[in-house]
């Protein structure tokens, strides 16, 4: 009997990619296109928490602060198109994701987010082709750290979450979700120190989502 492979999960935002970076590199190309001041980049950085912060929020703190005319969807709208152009991947990540899969495991990313942006950095770092399937939380109505995303991303895989993993940067949907899902976990970086607790401890703690990879095909 061909035994059912097994899963590892992979975030997307500061894990597979560097969101951060992206988001800084579009704030400073924006206030260039705007005619703002080198402040206003700052400014940006501060109020977008991280990605956190929901995009009408943020936009209508922007249209306030800097006296923008543009209507707060349609800004949201240009972001969406705008932010994942500035995202890129590194060689060796779409590398470690085609070794997994190489390996015999079934592999997918497993975000919390908007599908069409998430769907942009997908498909321009060319992630999207190389995972079996990529978990949108607002395509199928359930964010991390609810384990049923994790559920859901086995059942299209055709995977087992039995000795899977889940690989993420944030200690309260990535790491909290995979426990509670049953997965072992990879915390990368340290993008969300405040949200780290002792129910919220992941398996290993890497610098890198590089240093999973080898991790994982070893386990």
């Amino acid at each position: 009997m061909t035994p059912v492979p097994r899963l590892a999960c992979f975030d997307l935002d500061n894990t597979l990619i560097d969101r951060d970076r992206a988001f800084r590199a579009w704030a400073e190309w924006w206030v260039r296109r705007e005619g703002l001041g080198a402040e206003a980049v700052e400014w940006l950085l501060a109020q977008d928490e991280g990605g956190f912060r929901p995009r009408p929020d943020l936009f209508a703190g922007v249209k306030e602060r800097f006296g923008l005319t543009d209507e707060v969807s349609a800004m949201v709208d240009a972001y969406d198109q705008e932010h994942p152009t500035f995202v890129s991947v590194a060689r060796p990540v779409v590398a470690g994701l085609v070794s997994l899969r190489t390996a015999g495991w079934r592999v997918a990313v497993v975000t919390n987010g908007g599908v069409r942006q998430q769907s942009l950095k997908l498909e321009r770092t060319g992630i999207g082709a190389v995972v079996d399937y990529c978990c949108i939380s607002e395509a199928v109505g359930v964010r991390k750290p609810d384990p049923r995303i994790f559920r859901i991303a086995a059942a299209q895989t055709g995977a087992t979450l039995i000795g899977g993993w889940m690989v993420g940067d944030h200690p309260a949907y990535d790491i909290a979700g995979g426990i509670a899902a049953g997965l072992s976990t990879v915390l990368v970086g340290n993008h969300h120190p405040a949200a780290a607790t002792p129910d919220r401890t992941a398996t290993h703690h890497f610098a890198s989502v590089l240093q999973a990879f080898p991790v994982i095909l070893a386990s």
